[in-house]
């Protein structure tokens, strides 16, 4: 059985700031099945990432990064598309100064 959406959350928002990043909810989701997306930002570096949970061909849940781009501009677009396509996900933003996603479950990379 998979945890809900909102417990996995404060989880995450948990484990990211016993490491010492500063997490927020940006916006909220269905709280039992809604996506959601993480995004990581590194203000000092000017760089952030974006992952989106997907489902491989072998049926495995992983993490990847759906905009191939460090710029939050393009970031926050591809956010926007999605949130008019999927209005129950879930945007959570993580300022770490080391770039960490704080994500336990496969990432995969480009």
């Amino acid at each position: 059985m998979l945890l809900s959406t909102d417990i996995w959350v404060g989880a995450l928002i948990r484990r990211a700031e016993q490491g010492g990043a500063f997490p927020v909810v940006v916006r909220k989701g269905d709280p039992r099945a809604g996506a959601v997306l993480v995004k990581v930002v590194d203000r000092r570096a000017g760089a952030a990432r974006l992952y989106s949970e997907a489902t491989r061909g072998d049926g495995e849940r992983v993490w990847m990064q759906p905009v191939n781009s460090e710029a939050e501009a393009d970031l926050d677009a591809y956010v926007e598309r999605a949130l008019r396509i999927d209005p129950d996900l879930w945007i959570v933003e993580i300022d770490d100064g080391q770039g960490r996603h704080f994500l336990v479950e496969s990432v995969e990379t480009r």
